[in-house]
């Protein structure tokens, strides 16, 4: 009888454990920093579970009691295997080596198939070591113009940072720095984009369905995220170009404990050149930019980080006898406060403050009158975010966020001898944002992965303001004056985000996703880019916020053991309440921007192709995108549908890089566009003596197509063991065959009435063959 109680008691023993579920949980690092890895793979053999490191290196996965091969692998390093025995819950802090075996874990190639296996489509993550690979303007690494090299983002023009996502403006892109939003990407007036690669730790993409962690924006998600700065050792890195110098210093505050990322990068053509000229003693241009971070581990559940940008274009400009004189200053300022804190194995929350300003001026003297024009937006941000993982291994995110705004639109001061314009601020707007969401990424069957989530965003303007109603005819009729916080009107709407991936085969799969999204900001511009000119302007009671539904749909493959990845995506996305100026309008400081706006539609539709080899001496990708895009607005154009200025038909970009042995890597970049957009008068007439122009119809021209090849190598010599420096030499050539691609087009004439009028149009094209020599450095 007693050995038959026993009996029973092992059997019921084994089916309570088989049915008993325990957790693995912890962060996955940089063995040789400590640094975070984002978006690393944690996968369990056997259990056929697996989990995603959050953008703190924070996994969690739950399987049956057991032993299991662990896998953890992460893109660029060696991924490690070893075995566990799951039968109680676990932590493990997984360190992987980049390109260095550890001792005490078995080295194995690990998953290489997270782009089949995924839920989310239109995502692309890219390694700071795979972006320097890449030629480049003068040597300066560029972490925007690499981005434009995907298929589904294109380039806002010759040497412009903006960049524009399936058939969204520049306005409509989300861009992150450690949780702030960079309302200006671009140094040097577009040509350079903000970010100093060296202080960079981690760029993602989202052009499809984002997450409903994310709003305010319509096209896309760039999220970057700054070094966390290496906990173990002090290290420097740097280099030495043609145009800028920059110097990186990380190292520990408290070994393994805390860590500090000091990072700055300066132009010097002006120093360079004002001794050769005493005209440029007075005229020059430079820009700087700096970023900080420092984090500190207060317990094994909490951290704490503190990061920080700053950068300052200046351009300044005197004639040679002083009489005339322009001050154009303009930047970014960010700051973000963070608190990491693990409440259980399965429970990870986030809160965050954020400010961020931007601020243009421009200031012209002329003798002893003097004008100042000026515009910004300054954010006060607070958000809390929680990742809950489940027993049953779903991954829920929750959270809110909350924003206050103030947007400055182009102000006008200025001085004549005595007298002064002082503004009156009648023009600054003040506005609330906020928003909660929930998602769920789960997978209900083997075959299914799902990624659903729900956002409602809200918007509501207050005052100080004055609300006009005008006539047919745009003559003001009424007023409402608003009292400082008073609310002006209110905006709101539930934003739906849906991600699905149906696994055909382990190295194929179809993806689909739908999402609508709200924007409550609007960049006012008169020529599609990003110039600091442009004016950010919010949804008021006259101007309604943006909203968009986009569908997409793909085929996914790999080849050759998940070292080639293929992809075919196509999408769909209309865009309601968008905005221009009305025909015909000039600046005018004494009237309301916002009275001089219409409103429109658009749609953009296309797709895309995909071929990325991601392994091996030689790597590289092949992009290209087939695509439309159009609006259509009553009060423009006759009311006719018109293509965009950065309507494109197609794209074509080529990159790759071949490591010939250790000292030498050969790189190269082939771009294609089709023309942009244009319009351009059609006809002229005389009318009291004087020439006047009939333009076309909007965009109704296209400019010749675009096409360049970038070529680059870099040399590093191997460096005796003893010795503690690192150099490597890289040399680039922008536009190897001086393609003259055209920057802009104009119309010129000469001649008179009685000779007749000899009309030409002209191409101006400012980037020829550009060599480069950038010295790099660390130790």
């Amino acid at each position: 009888m007693r050995s038959l109680l026993s009996l029973f008691f092992v059997f019921l023993s084994t089916i309570v454990l088989a049915q008993q579920k325990v957790s693995l949980s912890g962060y996955m690092r940089d063995a040789a920093t400590g640094e975070s890895l984002i978006a690393g793979t944690v996968y369990i053999k056997g259990a056929d579970q697996g989990a995603t490191t959050n953008n703190y290196g924070f996994y969690s996965v739950t399987v049956p009691a057991g032993k299991y091969t662990v896998i953890y692998s992460y893109v660029g390093y060696e991924s490690i295997s070893m075995e566990m025995d799951l039968s109680a819950n676990k932590k493990y802090n997984a360190e992987l080596s980049n390109g260095t075996t550890m001792k005490e874990v078995k080295v194995t190639a690990g998953r290489k198939d997270e782009n089949v296996k995924k839920a989310d489509m239109g995502t692309i993550s890219l390694s700071i070591g795979r972006i320097k690979q890449l030629p480049v303007l003068f040597g300066e690494v560029d972490i925007l113009k690499t981005l434009q090299l995907l298929p589904g983002v294109q380039s806002a023009g010759e040497g412009n940072s903006g960049f524009y996502v399936r058939g969204g403006g520049p306005d409509q892109n989300l861009v992150l720095l450690d949780d702030a939003v960079v309302y200006n990407t671009g140094h040097l007036f577009g040509f350079f984009s903000v970010f100093n690669g060296d202080a960079i730790k981690d760029v993602t993409l989202i052009k499809g369905a984002p997450p409903a962690n994310y709003g305010g924006r319509l096209s896309s998600v760039v999220d970057v995220s700054m070094k966390d700065g290496n906990l173990k050792e002090y290290h420097a890195e740097g280099g030495i170009g043609l145009i800028a110098s920059r110097l990186t210093i990380e190292g520990p505050i408290k070994k393994e404990k805390g860590s500090f990322m000091v990072s700055g990068r300066r132009t010097y053509i002006d120093v360079l050149a004002r001794p050769f000229s005493d005209r440029l003693q007075n005229t020059g241009y430079y820009f700087y930019d700096a970023n900080l971070k420092a984090n500190y581990i207060l317990g094994t559940r909490d951290r704490l980080y503190l990061s920080g940008y700053t950068g300052v274009d200046k351009f300044k400009f005197a004639n040679s006898r002083g009489s005339f004189q322009a001050d154009i200053p303009w930047g970014n300022n960010t700051a973000t406060l963070r608190w990491n804190h693990q409440f259980t194995d399965k429970l990870f929350a986030n809160t965050t403050l954020v400010y961020n300003d931007y601020d243009f001026a421009s200031t012209f003297s002329l003798s002893t009158f003097s004008v100042k024009l000026s515009s910004g937006i300054r954010d006060y941000n607070a958000k809390t975010d929680f990742d809950y993982y489940t027993s049953f291994n779903h991954h829920i995110k929750a959270g809110a966020a909350y924003t206050y705004h103030t947007f400055i639109p182009n102000q006008v001061s200025g001085q004549l001898d005595t007298i002064t314009l002082e503004p009156s601020n009648a023009f600054t707007k003040y506005a609330h944002e906020g928003g909660i969401y929930i998602l769920d990424d789960f997978d209900p069957t083997d075959w299914l992965k799902v990624n659903v989530g729900l956002r409602y965003s809200a918007f509501g303007q207050i005052g100080p303001y004055t609300s006009l109603k005008m006539d047919a005819a745009g003559n003001v009729t009424d007023s409402a004056k608003y009292k400082k916080g008073e609310l002006v009107k209110t905006y709101g709407g539930w934003e739906p985000r849906l991600n699905l991936r149906f696994a055909l085969t382990d190295r194929s799969s179809i993806k689909a996703s739908f999402a609508q999204t709200y924007q409550y900001i609007h960049l006012v511009t008169n020529n599609g880019s990003t110039l600091p000119t442009d004016v950010w302007a919010p949804s008021t009671a006259l101007v309604q916020p943006q909203k968009a539904r986009q569908v997409s749909a793909g085929y996914f493959h790999n080849f050759l053991d998940n070292k080639l990845e293929t992809s075919v995506e196509v999408y769909y996305k209309n865009m309601e309440n968008q905005l221009q100026y009305r025909e015909g309008y000039t600046p005018n400081s004494l009237r309301d921007p916002e009275l001089e706006y219409v409103f429109g539609k658009g749609e953009s539709y296309g797709a895309e192709f995909f071929i990325n080899k991601t392994q091996g001496k030689f790597t590289g990708w092949i992009g290209y995108t087939l695509a439309w895009t159009n609006q259509t607005f009553t009060q423009l154009n006759g009311g006719e549908t018109f293509p965009l200025k950065y309507d494109r038909r197609h794209n074509i970009s080529v990159t790759s890089s071949y490591n010939v042995n250790k000292k030498w890597t050969l790189s190269a970049v082939f771009v294609f566009g089709s023309g942009n957009a244009v319009t351009l008068p059609t006809a002229y007439y005389f009318i009291d003596g004087e020439l006047v122009q009939l333009y076309s119809k909007i965009n109704a021209y296209r400019i010749p197509a675009y096409h360049r090849l970038d070529l680059s190598a870099t040399y590093t010599p191997q460096p005796k063991k003893k010795r503690k420096w690192e150099g490597s030499w890289a040399f680039s050539v922008y536009n190897a065959y001086n393609r003259k691609n055209p920057y802009f087009l104009y119309v010129d004439n000469s001649g008179n009435v009685n000779q007749g009028i000899d009309i030409k149009v002209y191409q101006v094209y400012i980037l020829p063959i550009i060599p480069a020599i950038t010295y790099n450095f660390k130790f």
